[in-house]
């Protein structure tokens, strides 16, 4: 495989074993979940939505769920040293422990995965209070990062049983236009990417629908490999990389070094407006990577004719690519934490299905120059 390759994905609802309805929350693992909830809403727009620690009956933790519009962030920290959270922050430093998908059956997502060779994370769990059951159940994947399946058809409270409505208000601060999660993006460890492609295919019924080789995917001094996996309805999607060979190191491999393990790199946010929304994250002080001006001389012959302005795109540092369906326009922070670990995406698509393969040499360079400053390239 040389090139960047496509499937249409086509698979009859009536023989998908796991139906998907998408994201329902990102669970991170915080040294503060105070401060980080506090960082998501005054930073990214979120809305304060719902609490668990000692006041709700939690004694061993306390966890923070924001929200803006179809997505959710929770944010949860250990309250004491000598537990399962304390030592995947240790180890990991902050970072993505949940992706937490909905389904309409729990039950039924556990049975099908675990029979076709998941781990299980937690066996069908009943949830209950005044505001009706929720269902949860999860298996593992790669590294230390769990699926968990959200069951909340018969739930009408702020989140989920254990939980109370959170709201401040004197500190609301408005939405900046992220939607949903339109994509999740794992680092796993040389060779590992096959593997793992193989478990989402046997496992949860995914099928590989992109894949980009270290001739796709490569600048002067690193590469690396990726294929896209997506659920039967196209609503799940999660691109899994590893490294390759290059004259010094790779973004992933920065990567492995720094969170100890494959893990999460980044989470791609939904916007429809992606200028405002740019706009709206920097005066809010979100941090994003910046590519030269000139990779604007040619856009216009690369991806055709756009709706947007070009000089909005340069000033922000917007980059754009097209396929057969459309264009998309995207933009990545720099890591939102002190280690060069996670980071997140801002989408806009224009009818593209494809995850920006155009933009790869201009986007990486720019990551590169980011650790030649840390001296980790």
């Amino acid at each position: 495989m040389n090139t960047a390759t496509t499937e249409k994905i086509a698979i009859n609802p009536a023989t998908d074993f796991l139906p998907l309805q998408g994201t329902d929350y990102v669970e991170f693992y915080v040294g503060n979940a105070k401060q980080a909830a506090h960082y998501y809403m005054s930073a990214f727009g979120f809305q304060a939505l719902a609490y668990a620690g000692p006041e709700t009956g939690m004694k061993d933790k306390v966890s923070y769920v924001v929200r803006q519009h179809k997505l959710t962030f929770v944010l949860t920290t250990p309250l004491r040293p000598d537990n399962e959270i304390a030592a995947h922050i240790y180890k990991h430093g902050d970072g993505v422990k949940f992706l937490a998908l909905k389904v309409d059956d729990a039950t039924s997502a556990w049975e099908e995965t675990t029979k076709r060779g998941g781990k299980s994370y937690m066996e069908p769990k009943h949830l209950d209070d005044a505001d009706g059951e929720v269902v949860l159940s999860g298996i593992h994947t790669y590294g230390d990062t769990v699926h968990l399946f959200v069951e909340r058809n018969n739930y009408t409270g702020p989140f989920m049983p254990g939980f109370r409505a959170w709201s401040n208000p004197h500190f609301a601060p408005k939405d900046a236009g992220l939607l949903y999660v339109d994509h999740c993006v794992g680092n796993v460890d040389w060779n590992g990417m096959n593997p793992w492609v193989k478990f989402y295919e046997d496992v949860m019924g995914f099928r590989n629908i992109l894949s980009f080789d270290d001739n796709d995917i490569s600048t002067e001094y690193s590469a690396l490999m990726s294929k896209v996996m997506s659920n039967g309805n196209g609503y799940v999607k999660f691109p899994i990389n590893e490294p390759a060979e290059g004259k010094k190191k790779s973004q992933v491999e920065e990567y492995l070094e720094f969170y100890k393990g494959e893990g999460v790199q980044h989470v791609a946010l939904a916007t429809k407006d992606i200028v405002g929304t740019v706009k709206d994250l920097k005066s809010r002080g979100v941090e994003f990577l910046q590519v030269p001006t000139s990779y604007y001389d040619d856009l216009l012959e690369r991806v055709g004719a756009i709706d947007e302005d070009l000089e909005p795109l340069k000033e922000l540092g917007i980059l754009v690519d097209s396929d057969e369906e459309g264009y998309l326009l995207q933009l990545f922070s720099k890591p939102v934490q002190d280690r060069p670990t996670l980071f997140f995406e801002i989408i806009q698509r224009k009818g593209a299905k494809s995850f920006g393969k155009g933009n790869f040499k201009a986007l990486f360079e720019a990551i590169e120059r980011e650790q030649a400053e840390r001296g980790n390239l």
